[in-house]
C-alpha cells in the first residue's frame, strides 16, 4: 500500500507545547493517572473564569451570530480595538486597519503567509513562542533567532539583532511581555528596536498578548506607539488578560507608514476574505472586555492570586540546588535554568518525558521554545498554591534523585 506522507512544508515545523510529552501525558491519563499540567497557559482549567459580563454579552448576541460577519470582523468589536489603540498612544489607526481572528494565532499565520516568499528571513527571539517559528517555516520563510540575554533579564541583544540582518530579512518579531521568560521590555530598548527596523526597512511584528498581565507596578508600552513611520503589526487577544482562551477572539492592528505596504495589505485582505470570518460569538466579547472593568488588575496586584502564585513558584523553583531563574515581571510563565554542571542533559525532551513519568508533572523543555541548549524549561504558575507547591516539590525530588544518581556513578 502506498504510504501517504505529510507535506514537506511541515519538515521544519515544531510545536512542542502540544507535542510528544503531551501525548505521553494523555496516555497516562487514560490509564487513570492524574497529571499536574504546568505546560500550557490554559487559564480556565485552573479556575480562572472569564468575566461574567463577557459571558453574558456573548449569550445575548448568540441569536444573531449564526451568519458570517464582515471578513475583518464585527464593527463594534473593531471600533473597541481602535479605541484601545488610541488609549495606548498609537496614532493613525482606522477601522480598515483592524482584523479580528480566531485568536492571535490565526492572525500570526495569516501575516507571515501574506509576507514571506521562499527563503525570506524573519528575525525571531530565542527563546520564542514557537508558533512564530512554525508559522515562518510553514510560510516558506527562514526563521533566524536573535538572542535574548538571560544575564540581562532576558532582554533582546541589540548587537545580535544587527548582526543577523541580511538582504533577505523582511521583519522582526518582538514578543513583549515575553513568553516564555516573563520579561518586560523598557521604552529605551523598544525605541532601539524601532530604530533598527527603520534603518533596514523591516516590518515589526509585535506580539503583545500579555500587555495587561503585569506585576510589581511595571508599565507596558505598545511598540506601535513609538513610531508613525515604521510599519507595525500588533497582535493581541482576549485569551490571557480576560481568561477567554476558548472564545478564540483576537485582533491584528496595522499601523505606521502603510503607503509602501499596500500590496502586502492587499495580501492580508485576501487571506482575511478567504477564511470568510472569525468566530462570531467570540467577537461579541471584545467590546465588553476592552471597555469594561479590568478584573485582571485584581489578579496581578499585591495579594492577587496570580501575583501570589508567581512569588511562590519563584521561591520554590530557585530553592532547588542548581536551578536559577530570572523573576518574571509579566505574563504567566518563568523560564528556569538547569546548571549544566549539575544537570548535564543531552536530550531535554527525553529528560522531561522521564520527569513526567516519574512525577506526573508536565513541563515543556527549553528547546521547545527554540532555545539552543538543553538547559532550560518553562513553568506555568497557574495552579492553585497547594497544587503548585506539590508540583514543584515533585520536580525538586526528581532533580534530587538525578543528582544522587550522578554522585553514585563510578
Amino acid at each position: 500500500m502506498k504510504q501517504l506522507k505529510k507535506s514537506a512544508k511541515l519538515a521544519n515545523v515544531l510545536y512542542d507545547i502540544r507535542g510528544p510529552i503531551m501525548d505521553a501525558a494523555k496516555q497516562m491519563e487514560e490509564d487513570g493517572q492524574k497529571i499536574i499540567k504546568l505546560n500550557i497557559g490554559n487559564l480556565a482549567v485552573f479556575g480562572f473564569d472569564a468575566p461574567e459580563e463577557i459571558q453574558q454579552d456573548m449569550i445575548r448576541n448568540l441569536p444573531t451570530s449564526a451568519g458570517y460577519s464582515d471578513s475583518k470582523g464585527v464593527f463594534a468589536a473593531r471600533k473597541a480595538v481602535m479605541h484601545e489603540t488610541q488609549k495606548q498612544g498609537v496614532v493613525g489607526v482606522t477601522l480598515d486597519d483592524i482584523y479580528l481572528g480566531n485568536g492571535a494565532s490565526e492572525l500570526i499565520a495569516m501575516s507571515t503567509n501574506a509576507l514571506l516568499n521562499d527563503g525570506d528571513e524573519l528575525l525571531l527571539p530565542a527563546p520564542d513562542y514557537p508558533l512564530w517559528t512554525a508559522s515562518t517555516s510553514l510560510s516558506g520563510g527562514t526563521p533566524v533567532h536573535y538572542l535574548c540575554d538571560e544575564a540581562n533579564g532576558w532582554m533582546p541583544n541589540l548587537d545580535d539583532i544587527r548582526a543577523k540582518i541580511t538582504p533577505r530579512t523582511k521583519g522582526i518579531v518582538v514578543i513583549n511581555p515575553n513568553n516564555p521568560t516573563g520579561a518586560l521590555y523598557s521604552d529605551e530598548l523598544l525605541k532601539s528596536i524601532v530604530a533598527i527596523a527603520r534603518e533596514h526597512g523591516l516590518v515589526i511584528f509585535a506580539d503583545e498578548v500579555y500587555d495587561k498581565v503585569l506585576y510589581d507596578g511595571v508599565k507596558h508600552t505598545a511598540i506601535a506607539s513609538l513610531s508613525t513611520d515604521v510599519l507595525t503589526l500588533t497582535f493581541n487577544s482576549l485569551s490571557k488578560s480576560y481568561r477567554s482562551c476558548g472564545y478564540r477572539a483576537g485582533w491584528l492592528v496595522v499601523s505606521g507608514d502603510k503607503r509602501s505596504a499596500q500590496d502586502y495589505i492587499e495580501g492580508l485582505n485576501m487571506l482575511s476574505n478567504m477564511r470568510l470570518c472569525a468566530n462570531v460569538p467570540g467577537q461579541w466579547a471584545i467590546q465588553t472586555a476592552l471597555g469594561g472593568y479590568q478584573s485582571i488588575n485584581d489578579l496581578v496586584c499585591d495579594g492577587g492570586r496570580l501575583r501570589r502564585q508567581r512569588d511562590l513558584a519563584y521561591e520554590l523553583i530557585t530553592a532547588i540546588p542548581g536551578v536559577s531563574c530570572v523573576k518574571p515581571s509579566a505574563a504567566l510563565y518563568m523560564f528556569p535554568r538547569l546548571d549544566p554542571e549539575v544537570y548535564p542533559i543531552e536530550d531535554d525532551r527525553q529528560f522531561f518525558l522521564e520527569l513526567l513519568k516519574e512525577t506526573r508533572v508536565m513541563l515543556v523543555q527549553g528547546t521547545g521554545f527554540n532555545w539552543a541548549t538543553p538547559d532550560h524549561f518553562r513553568i506555568v504558575f497557574l495552579p492553585h498554591e497547594d497544587d503548585l507547591r506539590e508540583a514543584i516539590n515533585r520536580i525538586a525530588r526528581f532533580l534530587e534523585q538525578y543528582r544522587l544518581r550522578r554522585k553514585t556513578r563510578p
